[in-house]
């Protein structure tokens, strides 16, 4: 944000244009025009809402607490994200835009912002039942230390899988109040959804990423980043086929998730190859369709 003049004398016109540039500014830090991340952060917990309830009978009202969680929950994701990598950022071609790396915006305002959307999300958590609140400081935990990750793990996807695949815990408990074998088998599908998608994701920046010296799956895996994709997206699709399996879906469910298969091998294939930046970018966004593709399975499995 520009610094206010302290001249008193300053003209009024100026004060509205001050006002804009902030929140412009802060929503270009929380990502609004790009929701992909909060699809991908959304649509496990729908899966979860949809797995857990009785057939056709699924609560309008978590569903709208969800979905508003979890784009609190995502912005505020990026900007811990944002803050703890600030200075990396300033040397990775397709970040060094952001706002906290240009300095656009300082880290108190950017860590004002996030603390106001987490103190929102704990507010729709206490709208649900004991047990999801007692689950939710996990959520916040994972959140906060996700952006460190890249430090210190080889694989930090992981810990982003596990950050993602905690909504499917925290949405089975409010629909069931309690956790049972397909909760955990659905979040382990989510964990390795995550990682699938975002070494894909990673790929944008592996040249960059060498050469400050971070870590990501897409660095781990090198030039077998197709065989490690390949890897989390079958133990995606065996964890929730298996979830799928205890509750009783019906053939539907599985003859659609063949399809999915096909469609993350085409993937993998894909990364045999040498591609674009932008290609990555664009088989990362179409997660968000395998993600809604699922959702629609599990709802017709139930049929």
């Amino acid at each position: 944000m520009t610094t206010p003049p302290s001249s008193t004398t300053e003209s009024s016109p100026n004060v509205p244009q001050q006002r804009e540039h902030f929140w412009i500014t802060a929503l270009q830090l929380i990502r609004l025009p790009s929701q992909s991340g909060t699809w991908l952060l959304l649509l496990p917990s729908l899966w979860a809402l949809v797995l857990a309830s009785e057939k056709n009978q699924l609560d309008p009202a978590l569903v709208l607490i969800f979905t508003i969680g979890a784009f609190l929950m995502r912005s505020a994701g990026v900007i811990f994200n944002d803050l703890a990598d600030r200075s990396i950022d300033k040397q990775v071609q397709r970040t060094q835009h952001r706002p906290l790396a240009r300095g656009a915006l300082s880290p108190l305002q950017a860590l004002s912002l996030a603390l106001i959307f987490v103190v929102l999300s704990f507010g729709l958590v206490l709208s649900l039942n004991p047990l999801s609140i007692a689950l939710s400081p996990i959520a916040l935990a994972l959140a906060a230390l996700y952006p460190f990750a890249k430090r210190y793990i080889h694989i930090p996807q992981l810990i982003l899988g596990i950050a993602f695949g905690w909504g499917t815990v925290m949405a089975w408990a409010a629909v069931q109040n309690r956790l049972e074998l397909e909760t955990w088998l659905l979040f382990l599908g989510t964990v390795f959804w995550a990682v699938a998608y975002d070494t894909i994701y990673a790929l944008q920046d592996r040249e960059d990423d060498v050469k400050i010296g971070v870590k990501s799956s897409a660095i781990f895996f090198g030039e077998y980043v197709w065989a490690g994709v390949a890897g989390a997206s079958s133990l995606t699709l065996i964890f929730i086929g298996m979830a799928g399996w205890l509750a009783s879906l019906n053939n539907f469910f599985f003859v659609g998730l063949l399809g999915i298969s096909l469609f993350l091998s085409w993937q993998v294939w894909r990364l045999t190859q040498p591609q674009q930046r932008h290609t990555y970018f664009t088989m990362f966004k179409q997660h968000v369709w395998v993600g809604i593709a699922m959702l629609v399975l599990l709802w017709a499995g139930k049929i």
